[in-house]
Protein backbone atom coordinates (compact mmCIF):
# COMPACT_ATOMS: atom_id res chain seq x y z
CA UNK A 1 0.00 0.00 0.00
CA UNK A 2 1.32 3.25 -1.11
CA UNK A 3 0.89 6.15 1.81
CA UNK A 4 -0.02 9.52 0.85
CA UNK A 5 2.03 12.61 3.16
CA UNK A 6 -0.66 12.34 5.30
CA UNK A 7 -1.05 8.99 5.51
CA UNK A 8 -1.28 7.83 9.36
CA UNK A 9 1.60 5.14 10.10
CA UNK A 10 -0.90 2.52 11.47
CA UNK A 11 -0.67 -0.26 8.50
CA UNK A 12 2.23 -2.00 6.99
CA UNK A 13 2.60 -2.79 3.24
CA UNK A 14 0.52 -5.87 3.53
CA UNK A 15 -2.33 -3.65 5.46
CA UNK A 16 -1.75 -5.71 8.84
CA UNK A 17 -2.82 -3.15 11.68
CA UNK A 18 0.61 -2.01 13.44
CA UNK A 19 0.06 -0.96 17.43
CA UNK A 20 2.94 1.03 17.98
CA UNK A 21 2.15 3.95 20.19
CA UNK A 22 5.92 5.09 19.91
CA UNK A 23 5.82 5.68 16.27
CA UNK A 24 2.38 7.48 15.98
CA UNK A 25 4.21 9.64 18.62
CA UNK A 26 7.18 10.12 16.38
CA UNK A 27 4.45 10.73 13.11
CA UNK A 28 2.73 13.59 15.13
CA UNK A 29 6.38 15.26 16.13
CA UNK A 30 7.21 15.09 12.67
CA UNK A 31 3.97 16.83 11.26
CA UNK A 32 3.16 20.09 12.64
CA UNK A 33 -0.20 21.25 11.09
CA UNK A 34 -1.74 24.87 12.22
CA UNK A 35 -4.21 24.66 13.75
CA UNK A 36 -5.43 26.25 17.21
CA UNK A 37 -7.18 24.62 20.25
CA UNK A 38 -8.33 26.14 23.53
CA UNK A 39 -6.49 23.24 25.31
CA UNK A 40 -2.66 22.91 25.03
CA UNK A 41 -3.24 19.44 24.48
CA UNK A 42 -6.93 17.51 23.49
CA UNK A 43 -7.84 14.07 22.91
CA UNK A 44 -9.96 13.10 19.43
CA UNK A 45 -11.62 9.92 20.07
CA UNK A 46 -12.53 8.56 16.84
CA UNK A 47 -15.15 5.54 16.65
CA UNK A 48 -16.02 3.21 13.65
CA UNK A 49 -18.19 0.71 13.34
CA UNK A 50 -16.26 -2.83 12.09
CA UNK A 51 -17.07 -6.49 11.27
CA UNK A 52 -17.62 -7.98 14.22
CA UNK A 53 -14.36 -9.46 15.68
CA UNK A 54 -13.59 -10.91 18.44
CA UNK A 55 -11.44 -8.76 21.08
CA UNK A 56 -9.53 -11.12 22.47
CA UNK A 57 -8.60 -12.26 18.85
CA UNK A 58 -7.53 -8.57 18.22
CA UNK A 59 -5.39 -8.64 21.64
CA UNK A 60 -3.80 -11.52 20.84
CA UNK A 61 -1.91 -9.50 18.52
CA UNK A 62 -0.44 -7.77 21.18
CA UNK A 63 -0.91 -9.04 24.48
CA UNK A 64 2.91 -10.16 25.34
CA UNK A 65 4.46 -7.21 24.29
CA UNK A 66 5.45 -4.93 27.18
CA UNK A 67 2.87 -2.05 27.00
CA UNK A 68 -0.26 -1.76 29.07
CA UNK A 69 -3.40 -3.47 27.89
CA UNK A 70 -6.98 -4.48 29.78
CA UNK A 71 -9.47 -7.22 28.75
CA UNK A 72 -13.01 -7.03 30.04
CA UNK A 73 -15.80 -10.17 28.63
CA UNK A 74 -19.01 -10.70 30.07
CA UNK A 75 -19.63 -13.92 28.02
CA UNK A 76 -23.48 -14.44 29.26
CA UNK A 77 -24.26 -10.60 28.03
CA UNK A 78 -22.23 -11.11 24.84
CA UNK A 79 -20.15 -8.42 25.65
CA UNK A 80 -16.48 -7.98 25.56
CA UNK A 81 -13.63 -5.15 25.48
CA UNK A 82 -10.39 -5.28 24.40
CA UNK A 83 -7.59 -1.50 25.08
CA UNK A 84 -4.20 -1.68 24.23
CA UNK A 85 -1.84 0.95 24.41
CA UNK A 86 -1.55 4.52 26.20
CA UNK A 87 -2.90 7.76 25.46
CA UNK A 88 -3.23 9.29 29.28
CA UNK A 89 -2.28 7.79 32.25
CA UNK A 90 -2.46 7.87 35.79
CA UNK A 91 -0.15 5.98 37.89
CA UNK A 92 0.65 6.75 41.54
CA UNK A 93 0.69 4.90 45.62
CA UNK A 94 -1.41 7.34 47.29
CA UNK A 95 -3.86 7.12 50.29
CA UNK A 96 -6.28 9.56 47.97
CA UNK A 97 -5.56 7.40 44.64
CA UNK A 98 -9.45 7.38 44.33
CA UNK A 99 -9.77 11.28 44.31
CA UNK A 100 -6.63 11.82 42.29
CA UNK A 101 -8.16 9.10 39.85
CA UNK A 102 -11.59 10.68 40.11
CA UNK A 103 -9.84 14.29 39.04
CA UNK A 104 -7.74 12.50 36.50
CA UNK A 105 -10.63 11.17 34.61
CA UNK A 106 -12.74 13.69 34.74
CA UNK A 107 -9.76 15.82 33.50
CA UNK A 108 -9.55 13.35 30.49
CA UNK A 109 -13.10 13.44 29.59
CA UNK A 110 -13.04 17.34 29.40
CA UNK A 111 -9.94 17.22 27.04
CA UNK A 112 -11.67 14.61 24.61
CA UNK A 113 -13.58 15.21 21.34
CA UNK A 114 -15.61 12.35 19.83
CA UNK A 115 -15.60 11.97 15.91
CA UNK A 116 -17.43 9.39 13.93
CA UNK A 117 -20.23 7.18 14.65
CA UNK A 118 -20.88 8.37 18.13
CA UNK A 119 -24.85 8.18 18.08
CA UNK A 120 -24.92 4.44 19.36
CA UNK A 121 -25.01 2.94 23.19
CA UNK A 122 -21.86 1.74 24.23
CA UNK A 123 -19.45 3.35 21.25
CA UNK A 124 -17.70 5.40 23.71
CA UNK A 125 -14.21 5.61 24.68
CA UNK A 126 -13.76 4.04 27.94
CA UNK A 127 -11.10 4.95 30.76
CA UNK A 128 -9.52 1.50 32.35
CA UNK A 129 -8.70 1.27 36.59
CA UNK A 130 -7.12 -1.10 38.20
CA UNK A 131 -6.57 -0.58 42.24
CA UNK A 132 -4.46 -2.57 44.79
CA UNK A 133 -6.34 -4.18 47.85
CA UNK A 134 -3.83 -2.20 49.67
CA UNK A 135 -3.00 1.39 49.08
CA UNK A 136 0.21 0.61 50.65
CA UNK A 137 2.35 -2.28 50.55
CA UNK A 138 5.64 -3.67 52.37
CA UNK A 139 6.36 -6.00 50.00
CA UNK A 140 7.23 -5.97 46.67
CA UNK A 141 4.22 -5.42 44.61
CA UNK A 142 3.61 -5.65 40.43
CA UNK A 143 1.12 -2.91 40.43
CA UNK A 144 1.05 0.79 41.95
CA UNK A 145 -1.95 1.25 43.77
CA UNK A 146 -3.79 3.07 40.90
CA UNK A 147 -3.53 2.24 37.47
CA UNK A 148 -5.56 4.51 35.61
CA UNK A 149 -5.21 4.93 31.55
CA UNK A 150 -7.14 6.28 28.86
CA UNK A 151 -6.23 3.74 25.63
CA UNK A 152 -4.78 4.36 22.17
CA UNK A 153 -6.69 1.14 20.94
CA UNK A 154 -9.66 -0.14 21.86
CA UNK A 155 -12.66 -2.50 20.44
CA UNK A 156 -15.89 -3.04 21.73
CA UNK A 157 -18.16 -5.55 20.97
CA UNK A 158 -21.86 -6.41 21.85
CA UNK A 159 -24.05 -8.92 20.69
CA UNK A 160 -23.44 -8.12 16.72
CA UNK A 161 -22.35 -4.71 16.95
CA UNK A 162 -18.58 -3.98 16.92
CA UNK A 163 -16.30 -0.51 17.66
CA UNK A 164 -13.05 0.48 17.12
CA UNK A 165 -12.02 3.37 18.56
CA UNK A 166 -8.40 5.17 18.45
CA UNK A 167 -7.71 7.76 21.05
CA UNK A 168 -5.44 10.47 19.22
CA UNK A 169 -3.80 13.20 21.20
CA UNK A 170 -3.55 16.57 19.23
CA UNK A 171 -0.95 19.51 20.45
CA UNK A 172 -2.61 23.07 19.81
CA UNK A 173 -0.27 23.23 16.58
CA UNK A 174 -1.95 20.22 14.79
CA UNK A 175 -5.06 20.15 13.04
CA UNK A 176 -7.85 17.46 13.16
CA UNK A 177 -9.42 17.85 9.94
CA UNK A 178 -7.01 16.20 7.63
CA UNK A 179 -6.67 13.44 10.14
CA UNK A 180 -10.20 12.74 10.13
CA UNK A 181 -10.08 12.38 6.54
CA UNK A 182 -7.41 9.67 6.68
CA UNK A 183 -9.24 7.75 9.99
CA UNK A 184 -12.08 5.91 8.41
CA UNK A 185 -10.26 4.64 5.43
CA UNK A 186 -7.30 3.74 7.19
CA UNK A 187 -9.59 1.83 9.03
CA UNK A 188 -11.53 0.30 6.32
CA UNK A 189 -8.23 -0.92 4.98
CA UNK A 190 -7.61 -3.29 7.83
CA UNK A 191 -8.31 -6.93 7.22
CA UNK A 192 -10.46 -7.64 10.15
CA UNK A 193 -10.85 -11.15 9.19
CA UNK A 194 -7.62 -12.18 10.69
CA UNK A 195 -9.59 -10.75 13.80
CA UNK A 196 -12.85 -12.73 13.48
CA UNK A 197 -11.52 -15.91 15.34
CA UNK A 198 -8.92 -16.84 18.16
CA UNK A 199 -6.00 -18.52 16.79
CA UNK A 200 -4.85 -21.19 19.65
CA UNK A 201 -2.68 -24.03 19.18
CA UNK A 202 -2.12 -27.18 21.92
CA UNK A 203 0.91 -26.11 24.08
CA UNK A 204 2.35 -29.17 25.44
CA UNK A 205 3.57 -27.87 29.49
CA UNK A 206 4.26 -30.65 31.10
CA UNK A 207 4.63 -31.28 34.38
CA UNK A 208 3.73 -28.03 36.65
CA UNK A 209 6.24 -27.34 39.62
CA UNK A 210 4.00 -26.29 42.67
CA UNK A 211 6.53 -24.07 44.84
CA UNK A 212 4.69 -24.55 48.07
CA UNK A 213 4.37 -28.18 47.97
CA UNK A 214 4.91 -28.37 51.39
CA UNK A 215 1.79 -26.08 51.97
CA UNK A 216 -0.22 -28.23 50.06
CA UNK A 217 0.78 -31.66 51.69
CA UNK A 218 0.51 -29.75 54.79
CA UNK A 219 -2.40 -27.66 55.27
CA UNK A 220 -1.94 -26.91 59.07
CA UNK A 221 -0.23 -23.48 58.81
CA UNK A 222 -3.22 -22.32 56.92
CA UNK A 223 -5.22 -24.17 59.25
CA UNK A 224 -4.16 -22.71 62.77
CA UNK A 225 -4.29 -18.89 60.80
CA UNK A 226 -7.95 -20.01 60.97
CA UNK A 227 -7.97 -21.54 64.48
CA UNK A 228 -6.11 -18.22 65.61
CA UNK A 229 -8.72 -15.93 63.90
CA UNK A 230 -11.79 -18.06 65.26
CA UNK A 231 -10.00 -17.04 68.81
CA UNK A 232 -10.30 -13.12 68.04
CA UNK A 233 -13.68 -13.54 66.65
CA UNK A 234 -14.91 -15.34 70.14
CA UNK A 235 -13.10 -12.68 71.85
CA UNK A 236 -15.46 -9.92 69.75
CA UNK A 237 -12.24 -7.99 68.43
CA UNK A 238 -14.13 -8.64 65.06
CA UNK A 239 -16.71 -11.20 63.59
CA UNK A 240 -15.37 -12.19 60.17
CA UNK A 241 -11.79 -12.06 58.20
CA UNK A 242 -11.39 -13.47 55.07
CA UNK A 243 -7.90 -15.03 55.07
CA UNK A 244 -6.44 -16.03 51.44
CA UNK A 245 -3.70 -18.29 50.28
CA UNK A 246 -1.63 -17.90 47.52
CA UNK A 247 0.50 -21.00 45.40
CA UNK A 248 2.79 -20.76 43.04
CA UNK A 249 3.50 -22.75 40.27
CA UNK A 250 6.27 -22.57 37.14
CA UNK A 251 5.94 -24.01 33.88
CA UNK A 252 8.55 -25.78 31.78
CA UNK A 253 7.46 -22.97 29.15
CA UNK A 254 5.52 -19.32 29.43
CA UNK A 255 2.08 -19.49 30.19
CA UNK A 256 -0.27 -18.33 26.93
CA UNK A 257 -2.29 -15.53 28.54
CA UNK A 258 -4.80 -15.64 25.80
CA UNK A 259 -4.98 -19.02 26.01
CA UNK A 260 -5.76 -18.99 29.66
CA UNK A 261 -8.55 -16.32 28.98
CA UNK A 262 -9.93 -18.20 26.27
CA UNK A 263 -10.30 -21.36 28.63
CA UNK A 264 -12.05 -18.87 31.45
CA UNK A 265 -14.39 -17.54 29.12
CA UNK A 266 -15.38 -21.47 28.21
CA UNK A 267 -15.44 -22.75 31.75
CA UNK A 268 -16.57 -19.86 33.54
CA UNK A 269 -19.64 -18.30 31.22
CA UNK A 270 -21.32 -16.80 34.12
CA UNK A 271 -18.05 -14.68 35.51
CA UNK A 272 -16.24 -11.84 34.18
CA UNK A 273 -13.49 -12.35 32.50
CA UNK A 274 -10.32 -9.73 32.84
CA UNK A 275 -6.70 -9.09 31.93
CA UNK A 276 -4.88 -6.36 32.55
CA UNK A 277 -1.21 -6.03 32.54
CA UNK A 278 2.00 -3.32 34.14
CA UNK A 279 3.34 -3.18 30.94
CA UNK A 280 6.56 -4.54 32.01
CA UNK A 281 5.85 -8.24 31.31
CA UNK A 282 3.31 -8.83 34.18
CA UNK A 283 -0.37 -10.22 33.62
CA UNK A 284 -3.49 -10.36 36.17
CA UNK A 285 -6.32 -12.24 35.08
CA UNK A 286 -9.26 -14.22 36.27
CA UNK A 287 -12.53 -14.83 36.09
CA UNK A 288 -14.31 -13.19 38.77
CA UNK A 289 -18.46 -13.97 39.73
CA UNK A 290 -18.23 -10.50 42.28
CA UNK A 291 -19.47 -7.11 40.78
CA UNK A 292 -18.32 -4.68 43.10
CA UNK A 293 -20.83 -1.82 41.66
CA UNK A 294 -22.53 -1.17 37.98
CA UNK A 295 -23.60 2.12 36.69
CA UNK A 296 -25.76 2.34 33.53
CA UNK A 297 -28.00 5.21 33.09
CA UNK A 298 -27.41 6.79 36.90
CA UNK A 299 -29.18 3.08 37.99
CA UNK A 300 -26.67 1.29 40.53
CA UNK A 301 -26.41 -2.01 41.38
CA UNK A 302 -23.56 -3.83 43.49
CA UNK A 303 -23.87 -7.64 44.87
CA UNK A 304 -23.79 -8.81 48.11
CA UNK A 305 -22.45 -12.08 47.21
CA UNK A 306 -20.71 -14.51 50.52
CA UNK A 307 -21.17 -17.78 51.33
CA UNK A 308 -20.13 -20.85 49.21
CA UNK A 309 -20.33 -24.45 48.82
CA UNK A 310 -19.50 -27.25 46.52
CA UNK A 311 -21.69 -27.76 43.07
CA UNK A 312 -22.74 -31.39 43.44
CA UNK A 313 -21.35 -34.40 40.80
CA UNK A 314 -25.37 -34.81 39.82
CA UNK A 315 -29.15 -32.98 39.75
CA UNK A 316 -29.70 -34.88 43.07
CA UNK A 317 -26.35 -33.88 44.70
CA UNK A 318 -26.38 -30.34 43.56
CA UNK A 319 -30.01 -29.62 45.05
CA UNK A 320 -29.29 -30.95 48.42
CA UNK A 321 -26.15 -28.97 48.71
CA UNK A 322 -27.56 -25.99 47.15
CA UNK A 323 -30.77 -26.41 50.20
CA UNK A 324 -27.84 -26.89 52.74
CA UNK A 325 -26.42 -24.17 51.95
CA UNK A 326 -29.46 -21.80 51.70
CA UNK A 327 -30.22 -23.24 55.30
CA UNK A 328 -26.40 -22.85 57.33
CA UNK A 329 -26.96 -20.24 59.80
CA UNK A 330 -22.71 -20.01 59.03
CA UNK A 331 -23.13 -19.24 55.32
CA UNK A 332 -26.10 -16.75 55.68
CA UNK A 333 -24.31 -14.77 58.89
CA UNK A 334 -21.41 -14.44 56.29
CA UNK A 335 -23.74 -13.45 53.59
CA UNK A 336 -25.95 -11.11 55.78
CA UNK A 337 -22.74 -9.32 56.95
CA UNK A 338 -21.97 -7.88 53.02
CA UNK A 339 -25.33 -7.26 52.24
CA UNK A 340 -25.59 -5.26 55.59
CA UNK A 341 -22.41 -3.68 54.54
CA UNK A 342 -23.04 -2.53 50.92
CA UNK A 343 -26.55 -1.04 52.21
CA UNK A 344 -25.02 1.22 54.86
CA UNK A 345 -22.56 2.53 53.11
CA UNK A 346 -24.73 3.42 50.32
CA UNK A 347 -26.69 5.36 53.20
CA UNK A 348 -23.96 7.19 53.99
CA UNK A 349 -23.86 8.59 50.63
CA UNK A 350 -27.54 10.08 50.69
CA UNK A 351 -28.19 6.77 48.87
CA UNK A 352 -31.78 5.00 48.86
CA UNK A 353 -30.95 1.54 48.47
CA UNK A 354 -33.00 -1.48 47.74
CA UNK A 355 -32.44 -5.68 47.78
CA UNK A 356 -33.89 -8.35 46.12
CA UNK A 357 -34.78 -11.50 47.81
CA UNK A 358 -31.94 -14.08 49.05
CA UNK A 359 -31.04 -16.37 45.85
CA UNK A 360 -28.39 -18.32 44.45
CA UNK A 361 -25.39 -18.17 42.13
CA UNK A 362 -24.46 -21.10 41.00
CA UNK A 363 -21.34 -21.44 38.79
CA UNK A 364 -19.81 -24.05 36.64
CA UNK A 365 -17.76 -25.92 40.10
CA UNK A 366 -19.29 -24.13 42.92
CA UNK A 367 -22.19 -21.63 43.83
CA UNK A 368 -22.96 -18.74 46.31
CA UNK A 369 -25.71 -17.31 48.44
CA UNK A 370 -26.25 -13.92 46.49
CA UNK A 371 -28.20 -10.41 46.78
CA UNK A 372 -28.54 -8.04 44.48
CA UNK A 373 -28.74 -4.33 45.55
CA UNK A 374 -29.81 -1.50 43.26
CA UNK A 375 -30.23 2.45 44.21
CA UNK A 376 -30.67 5.70 41.89
CA UNK A 377 -27.45 7.56 41.78
CA UNK A 378 -27.62 11.21 41.87
CA UNK A 379 -25.17 13.08 39.05
CA UNK A 380 -23.44 14.62 41.05
CA UNK A 381 -21.25 11.24 42.60
CA UNK A 382 -18.67 10.09 40.68
CA UNK A 383 -18.64 6.15 40.02
CA UNK A 384 -15.13 6.08 42.24
CA UNK A 385 -16.54 7.87 44.99
CA UNK A 386 -18.47 4.61 45.32
CA UNK A 387 -15.64 2.50 44.58
CA UNK A 388 -14.11 4.24 47.55
CA UNK A 389 -16.59 4.04 49.24
CA UNK A 390 -17.42 0.14 49.23
CA UNK A 391 -13.80 -1.04 48.89
CA UNK A 392 -12.61 -3.34 50.57
CA UNK A 393 -16.14 -5.66 51.24
CA UNK A 394 -16.36 -7.89 54.06
CA UNK A 395 -16.62 -10.17 51.14
CA UNK A 396 -13.37 -9.82 50.68
CA UNK A 397 -12.05 -8.28 53.71
CA UNK A 398 -14.04 -8.72 57.12
CA UNK A 399 -15.96 -6.99 59.91
CA UNK A 400 -15.20 -4.01 60.84
CA UNK A 401 -12.64 -3.89 57.87
CA UNK A 402 -9.99 -1.33 59.38
CA UNK A 403 -9.19 -4.40 62.18
CA UNK A 404 -9.49 -7.37 59.54
CA UNK A 405 -7.38 -5.56 57.28
CA UNK A 406 -4.94 -4.89 59.94
CA UNK A 407 -5.50 -8.68 60.66
CA UNK A 408 -4.61 -9.85 57.33
CA UNK A 409 -1.49 -8.24 56.78
CA UNK A 410 -0.52 -9.76 60.04
CA UNK A 411 -1.64 -13.54 58.70
CA UNK A 412 -0.90 -13.35 55.06
CA UNK A 413 2.82 -13.56 54.24
CA UNK A 414 2.01 -12.45 50.31
CA UNK A 415 1.44 -9.03 48.85
CA UNK A 416 -2.27 -8.96 47.89
CA UNK A 417 -1.40 -6.83 45.06
CA UNK A 418 -4.90 -6.75 42.77
CA UNK A 419 -5.75 -9.71 44.03
CA UNK A 420 -9.64 -8.89 45.47
CA UNK A 421 -9.19 -5.83 44.80
CA UNK A 422 -11.51 -3.36 42.55
CA UNK A 423 -10.94 -3.61 38.75
CA UNK A 424 -12.87 -1.84 36.15
CA UNK A 425 -13.93 0.78 33.37
CA UNK A 426 -15.55 4.00 33.34
CA UNK A 427 -17.41 5.72 30.09
CA UNK A 428 -18.25 9.57 29.32
CA UNK A 429 -21.89 9.39 30.25
CA UNK A 430 -21.20 8.43 34.26
CA UNK A 431 -21.65 4.64 33.18
CA UNK A 432 -18.75 1.97 34.61
CA UNK A 433 -18.90 -1.54 36.04
CA UNK A 434 -16.22 -2.87 38.20
CA UNK A 435 -15.52 -6.06 39.54
CA UNK A 436 -13.71 -7.02 42.67
CA UNK A 437 -10.61 -9.40 42.01
CA UNK A 438 -11.14 -13.05 42.73
CA UNK A 439 -10.52 -16.35 41.57
CA UNK A 440 -7.13 -14.53 40.12
CA UNK A 441 -4.20 -15.03 38.85
CA UNK A 442 -0.53 -13.15 38.45
CA UNK A 443 1.17 -14.52 35.88
CA UNK A 444 5.13 -13.38 34.22
CA UNK A 445 6.59 -16.17 31.47
CA UNK A 446 6.15 -19.44 32.79
CA UNK A 447 5.67 -18.42 36.76
CA UNK A 448 1.94 -17.45 38.17
CA UNK A 449 0.46 -17.15 41.38
CA UNK A 450 -2.61 -17.91 41.93
CA UNK A 451 -5.10 -16.74 44.81
CA UNK A 452 -8.41 -17.78 46.66
CA UNK A 453 -9.82 -16.87 50.15
CA UNK A 454 -12.10 -18.48 52.44
CA UNK A 455 -14.29 -16.54 54.97
CA UNK A 456 -13.77 -16.81 58.45
CA UNK A 457 -16.77 -16.26 61.00
CA UNK A 458 -17.77 -17.81 64.04
CA UNK A 459 -18.88 -21.70 63.33
CA UNK A 460 -16.03 -21.97 60.55
CA UNK A 461 -13.94 -25.15 60.29
CA UNK A 462 -10.62 -25.25 59.42
CA UNK A 463 -10.56 -28.38 57.32
CA UNK A 464 -13.75 -26.92 55.42
CA UNK A 465 -12.06 -23.85 54.59
CA UNK A 466 -8.93 -25.55 52.91
CA UNK A 467 -10.66 -27.94 50.84
CA UNK A 468 -13.26 -24.51 49.63
CA UNK A 469 -9.41 -22.73 49.12
CA UNK A 470 -8.24 -25.80 47.21
CA UNK A 471 -11.42 -26.18 45.01
CA UNK A 472 -11.28 -22.11 44.14
CA UNK A 473 -7.34 -22.97 43.07
CA UNK A 474 -7.92 -26.20 41.18
CA UNK A 475 -10.47 -24.33 39.24
CA UNK A 476 -8.28 -21.48 38.56
CA UNK A 477 -5.24 -24.10 37.41
CA UNK A 478 -6.93 -25.96 34.88
CA UNK A 479 -8.09 -22.55 32.69
CA UNK A 480 -3.38 -21.68 32.87
CA UNK A 481 -3.31 -24.94 30.81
Amino acid sequence: MTQSNLSLPLFSQENKFILDSQKLDKFWDNQPLSFTVTEKTKVISFIQKIPVIDPLAFLQKVAYSKTLHFYWENPSKQEAIAAYGVTRKLALNSSSRFQEGQQFIESCFQQTTMQGETTLAGNNPYIFCSFTFFPDSDKDTAFPAATVFLPRFQVFKKHKNCFFIVNYPLESSQEKKPILAQLPRKINSIDWSEYRQLTTGKVRVGNFDYKNKAAQANPEPFKSIVISALDSIAKDEFSKIVIANATDVSSPVPFKVINSLNNLRSRHPDCYIFSTSNGQGKNFIGASPERLVSIQNQQLVTDALAGSAPRGKNTTEDVQLANLLLKSRKEKREHQAVSKFLIQRLQQMGLKPYQLPLQLLQLSNIQHIWTPIYAHLPKDIHPLEIVDQLHPTPAVAGVPSEIACAKIRHYEQFDRSLYAAPLGWIDNRGNCEFIVGIRSALIEKNHARLYAGAGIVSGSNPDKEFVEIQLKLQSLLKALV
